[in-house]
């Protein structure tokens, strides 16, 4: 029956999803092209990306899911406790803190770095430290956001699917 819960419980698959997506692709495509590159083309491509990613359509998926997550929980909590709360609470958590807060606390502080990296200025010497400063910790930021992004779809799927029991 499509009920409000319902509606919500789609829309939040659907923008967990498309996070997911987002990660996942940079771990597959982006980052092992990225590494390819100079560490000027490097610098230049990771300041373009930082910045172009920070649209609507992106924000909308992003940060709805951060919203969303939580909403669609507390819209399946009961006095009797169901195992697809259970499930949507799992992923709201992981989503949170793995992806969420990983992105606050790790990502973009590393992108604000390499935001005000002259590149003009910079000597190579200089560039291939900013490079080696900024590229591997944020890949491994990306790690954790990807698995746990894909985590988060996993249990929305489960609770999609998974009896009110």
């Amino acid at each position: 029956m499509m009920t409000l819960q319902n509606i919500i419980l789609i829309i939040t698959g659907t923008t967990t999803a498309l996070s997911a997506g987002v990660f996942y692709t940079w771990s597959c495509a982006v980052i092992p092209g990225m590494a390819r590159l100079s560490n000027t083309e490097y610098i230049r491509a990771m300041q373009s990306f930082n910045s172009a990613i920070q649209n609507p359509i992106f924000f909308i998926s992003f940060l709805g899911t951060a919203v969303l997550l939580p909403v669609c929980s507390y819209l399946h909590y009961n006095p009797v406790i169901t195992n697809r709360f259970w499930f949507l609470l799992a992923a709201t958590i992981i989503y949170l803190i793995g992806v969420l807060g990983v992105t606050i606390f790790g990502n973009i502080p590393l992108n604000e770095n390499l935001a005000g990296f002259n590149l003009q200025t910079a000597l190579p010497e200089t560039i291939a430290l900013q490079r080696t400063k900024f590229e591997i910790p944020w890949n491994n930021l990306n790690t954790i956001r990807t698995v746990s992004s894909i985590l988060a779809i996993i249990l929305v799927i489960i609770a999609c699917i998974k009896a009110e029991s």
